[in-house]
């Protein structure tokens, strides 16, 4: 695991460094896939402040080396919110807690996520590593790597239980922003999907529209029977 202990009162905040580095994502999908994990997870942990999802955030693990720079990462028992201006980015030694999970998306651009990035983040020590791979037919969609003894061991299964999250990660077909495609998206225990931000919205709206309607079958019988339905409590 990196360790850097230099003098703390040396050490640069999140508001000295800096919270870009003006590279542009490869494609949509770099920003989309975490995106869209990040939007389910904050409906899954709605009541839980305790951790924090970056999209393509730098992750500071040196104060003097750039960030490494993932396309999504979670991180758990640190605070949901630092501020109402949210974090800059993800500084460790003020964070002082190692993401979880690392997710990094493929693009036909080679960024070494089966290479460098791999060796790197299992030498950060995050516990999980994933790979999205939406475009190169000669890798399998999905690859999940679990820390063992410092190596990333790659996991079988989709969705793949991840036991430190107590959630799995999986991809299947669906639609999101009218997009049909394959997504990733969170699991129970049992292999069972949570329904997305956009699915929830379709499915209270259907129960809304179908209350509506017994209400108005409901009002039409008392009126058929001589009794105004208006006039009832």
């Amino acid at each position: 695991m990196l360790e850097y202990k230099p003098l703390f009162n040396c050490l640069p905040s999140a508001e000295d460094l800096p919270d870009s580095d003006d590279t542009p994502v490869d494609n949509e999908l770099q920003d989309l896939i975490p995106g869209f994990l990040k939007a389910i997870l904050a409906w899954i942990w709605a009541s839980r402040m305790d951790w924090f999802f970056g999209v393509d955030m730098g992750v500071y693990y040196d104060p003097d080396l750039p960030p490494i720079v993932p396309d999504g990462f979670l991180s758990l028992g640190v605070r949901r919110i630092v501020s109402e201006n949210l974090r800059l980015s993800y500084v460790l030694w003020e964070e002082k807690v190692l993401p979880t999970m690392v997710l990094e998306v493929v693009s036909k651009k080679r960024r070494g996520e089966y290479t460098k990035k791999k060796d790197f983040y299992a030498k950060l020590g995050s516990s999980y590593y994933v790979i999205y791979n939406p475009i190169r037919p000669n890798k399998p969609p999905l690859d999940v790597y679990r820390l063992v003894n410092g190596e990333y061991v790659k996991q079988k299964g989709n969705p793949v239980w991840l036991e430190e999250v107590g959630l799995a990660i999986g991809h299947e077909r669906g639609t999101h922003l009218g997009i049909t495609r394959d997504w990733l998206y969170w699991y129970d225990q049992q292999g069972v999907r949570y329904l997305t931000p956009e699915e929830l919205a379709t499915t209270a709206e259907q129960r809304a529209t179908t209350a509506e309607q017994r209400a108005k079958r409901l009002a039409e019988k008392l009126r058929s029977l001589g009794i105004d339905p208006d006039t009832l409590n």
